[in-house]
């Protein structure tokens, strides 16, 4: 079993997780591989009906992607154009406001959760999406445009470039779109306290407990180094962190390394100054910053994404000169912690549920975009277990690209289309 990585999130645990190891043979109507947002939740909704459920997980509870991220719930739903069209194949002039609906989902289920099981993890709400460049306004006008129209007007406000120092000292932005729904939290504490939910609805969880071998059939049985799982179905929830489920999901997830970090605690004064409405921002980009600050007022700040499926080499380094250009007033600022964590991401940005084999799924694939949509996924993927296919059957019926020879190579073919949304993106005015 791995430690944590050196994260802020890491340091800062409310309630840190003992979970013993598998040992011997048991027995559950569903056994769940992963211990992150999609695996705790779906562990957790799957108890909420009467199943009894395991949840096996290699490391720590919210060990990967999860314990790694930004920490920002936002609309930002990824693959939603892709997406979109595909639907109006299966369900017509319904996908739009299907996808729609999506965007806010998770912000509903995350808000029930918290308050149903009394959740400390930080959670706060603003969000403020920034207009890098003059052209990126027109795409936030059309956005506020969409909102009014489907009466979620009231909670998002077009913020013009002088009316910028009010919400952010940074010389950067053109312009941004306030929003009051989105949230930011602390994403260990979230999980782990969804752990702690699903123990005491009767849930098993095991960490230090990777499982190494699925032997199909009516009753599936997943291995693990000491013991064993029969169960009635399996579910694969190991996003970018696992291996499982060949051949059937080669060549359809690649990992992408997304770098982290936070500063020393700031004053009062200077996080007052920077960010006055306690905002988590993210600007229009493809490959974007993204920050905000922490309840004990340090800057966490991400960005840049590597898309060779390795960890950068220092990433406090490469983050320094992207917080500095933000933020001049915090040049040379002490970085206390930096991290990175591998993001599961899918060439057409659609999240890829569906089965290995007829009792066993997989939920994975969120690119990026996983706090808030983990949590519907996880909500979908209950529903099919407990019987109801009609959501997990439109995303199984998506249609996927699928890299052909070794993860390597498809590593490098999504680097290089990554190099080409850069490239188009700089070239906007």
């Amino acid at each position: 079993m791995q430690a944590r990585c050196a994260s802020y999130y890491n340091a800062t645990i409310k309630h840190e997780t003992d979970y013993p190891a598998l040992v011997g043979d048991i027995q559950a109507d569903v056994a769940i591989i992963g211990g992150g947002f999609t695996g705790v939740n779906t562990a957790l909704e799957l108890a909420e009906r009467g199943y009894s459920v395991v949840l096996l997980e290699a490391n720590k509870i919210a060990w990967g992607a999860t314990g790694r991220n930004g920490g920002q719930v936002t609309g930002s739903l990824s693959g939603d154009n892709a997406m979109t069209k595909q639907l109006r194949n299966r369900i017509g002039a319904e996908a739009e406001d299907y996808v729609w609906s999506l965007r806010w989902r998770g912000h509903d289920i995350i808000k029930h959760r918290v308050a149903k099981y009394n959740i400390d993890c930080d959670l706060r709400f603003g969000h403020l999406h920034t207009a890098f460049k003059p052209a990126h306004m027109d795409e936030l006008k059309s956005m506020q445009a969409e909102a009014e129209r489907r009466g979620m007007g009231d909670m998002l406000t077009l913020v013009e470039k002088h009316e910028m120092p009010n919400y952010l000292e940074s010389p950067l932005y053109h312009g941004g779109l306030l929003n009051k729904k989105n949230m930011h939290l602390h994403s260990v504490n979230l999980c782990i306290g969804e752990a702690r939910a699903a123990e005491s609805l009767g849930v098993r969880i095991f960490e230090g407990s990777q499982v190494l071998d699925i032997v199909d059939g009516v009753r599936p049985v997943v291995k693990t180094a000491m013991g064993s799982v029969t169960a009635d179905k399996v579910m694969i929830a190991g996003n970018a962190y696992h291996k499982l489920g060949r051949p059937k999901l080669r060549g359809m997830l690649f990992p992408a390394s997304l770098g982290n970090c936070a500063t020393v605690k700031l004053s009062d004064e200077v996080a007052r100054a920077i960010n006055p409405h306690n905002l988590a921002v993210y600007d229009c980009r493809f490959v974007l910053d993204y920050y905000r600050l922490t309840a004990d007022n340090r800057l966490m700040f991400g960005g840049g994404t590597n898309y060779s499926g390795r960890d950068p080499k220092n990433v406090a380094d490469e983050l320094r000169p992207a917080i500095e250009r933000t933020f001049p007033r915090l040049k040379g600022v002490e970085i206390e912690f930096a991290w990175a964590g591998m993001a599961g991401i899918v060439i057409n940005r659609i999240p890829q549920l569906g089965k290995v084999s007829e009792h066993v799924y997989y939920c994975q694939g969120y690119s990026g975009h996983g706090v808030a949509t983990s949590h519907i996924m996880s909500e979908i993927m209950a529903k099919a277990i407990d019987g109801d296919l009609r959501e997990f059957g439109l995303f199984a019926g998506m249609k996927h690209w699928r890299i052909p020879l070794n993860e390597w190579f498809g590593n490098q073919a999504l680097a290089i289309g990554m190099l080409y949304y850069q490239l188009r993106e700089s070239l906007r005015g």
